[in-house]
């Protein structure tokens, strides 16, 4: 897989993530003292050449918890035991980051209480007042 497909017509090529690995922690037996199947994908989005200007922005804005201070988004996979299975699915993680990031988000379109439920609101301030005022004792 030479390129990371995000949307029809947006594809990283791998040769723009730079993957990290470390030994993982939890359970794993021998496997966690000798092997490093904990996986890094780091994306640097400021010097990405696959996306444009308002695409770096957008996932900027979207993902900004995420990412560090120098631009770099990072995806962590340690499910696995195996190293490879973690890399497909920290591939699997960022392309869905990534998606949700440039998905257009919806305009919110005002609206206003129904005639009717304003009604039925009213109504129900009034049984609830008039329950109260019953409880009280008046010495009068």
């Amino acid at each position: 897989m030479p390129n990371l497909l995000i949307q029809r017509d947006l594809s990283i090529p791998l040769s723009e993530l730079e993957f990290v690995t470390s030994r993982s922690s939890g359970p794993g037996g021998q496997n966690v003292n000798k092997l490093e199947t904990r996986v890094e994908i780091r994306f640097d989005i400021g010097n990405s050449l696959s996306l444009s200007e308002e695409q770096k922005a957008l996932i900027h804005q979207k993902l900004r918890r995420r990412i560090d201070r120098n631009g770099v988004l990072r995806v962590v996979s340690q499910e696995s035991r195996s190293q490879w299975k973690n890399k497909q699915i920290a591939l699997e993680h960022l392309a869905d980051l990534l998606k949700k990031a440039l998905r257009p988000s919806k305009k919110r379109m005002r609206t206003h209480p129904s005639a009717a439920s304003q009604r039925r609101r009213l109504e129900a301030k009034r049984r609830r007042s008039e329950l109260k005022r019953l409880r009280h004792r008046s010495d009068e």
